[in-house]
């Protein structure tokens, strides 16, 4: 649809009029031409000839789910689910799991099931509540703390009474940031001095998961000689805003989920 505005006629008059104008002799207060327009270059295939993909890429299991065993949520209101449950029922279910999406350090799997007596110590950060599927409720992410600055980020959708993951990754996290429905995830660069990867984490509803949607390398400002050791990275408070999908305030766009320690 056209914008509505002047109408085409005149727009061309205009267009017409206007090399007459930029061509004047550029008396003060007069438009003067800023010189000739760059040539527009497409982008250029490489190796054009290069036969299709016969396999698909290796599958690194951002596309899992899994429902979480013995958890009920009333009403798919995952306010009402207590995060240090659903992530001591994932544990319990895979025990002897020590990598990928389900792994978990046995000295923090320890630690989970001690958070009862000893809340102090427990692993499991304050939960986060956001609508990140665009279903008009809010979704459940956790965070937890693992041994060598590793930071486990999981995301549960309440559906049909029960929790599913639908992302669970885990990084030497620098901070986890709500933009939007994006979960984005700032970890260190191992190997690469002063650089962090970014990585953008969507809903995607074809998959039923959050899929790192974007990924980048951003160069960060370089640390010096005498920097301390990167800080552990801490739950920074948000500032409270109202929405009409939340029984809760939950976060702006702009606030940091985990932040890094002062």
């Amino acid at each position: 649809m056209r914008p509505r505005g002047r109408p085409l006629v005149a727009a061309l008059a205009l267009a017409a009029a206007a090399p007459l104008v930029l061509s004047g002799c550029g008396a003060e207060g007069e438009l003067k031409s800023a010189g000739a327009t760059p040539t527009a270059v497409g982008p250029v295939r490489l190796w054009p000839d290069l036969p299709p993909a016969t396999a698909p890429p290796l599958d690194y299991g951002e596309t899992d789910t899994e429902s979480v065993p013995g958890i009920e949520v009333p009403d798919n209101d995952v306010h009402r689910v207590d995060a240090v449950a659903v992530v001591r029922a994932e544990v319990n279910a895979h025990p002897d799991t020590y990598s990928g999406a389900d792994g978990m350090y046995q000295e923090t799997a320890r630690q989970i099931g001690r958070c009862a007596a000893e809340p102090a110590k427990c692993p499991v950060m304050k939960p986060y509540y956001r609508d990140l599927t665009g279903n008009g409720r809010d979704e459940l992410i956790v965070g937890i703390r693992m041994p060598e600055q590793q930071v486990g980020v999981r995301v549960y959708l309440a559906e049909n009474g029960g929790l599913t993951r639908i992302m669970s990754t885990v990084d030497q996290v620098i901070s986890v940031e709500l933009a939007g429905r994006d979960l984005i995830v700032r970890a260190a660069s191992a190997g690469i001095p002063g650089y962090e990867y970014r990585t953008a984490w969507s809903w995607d509803e074809q998959q039923g998961a959050m899929l790192p949607a974007r990924d980048e390398i951003v160069r960060v400002k370089p640390p010096g000689p005498s920097a301390s050791p990167a800080p552990e990275p801490r739950l920074v408070e948000p500032t409270p805003t109202p929405g009409p999908t939340s029984s809760s305030p939950a976060p702006s766009d702009t606030d940091d989920v985990f932040g890094e320690a002062p």
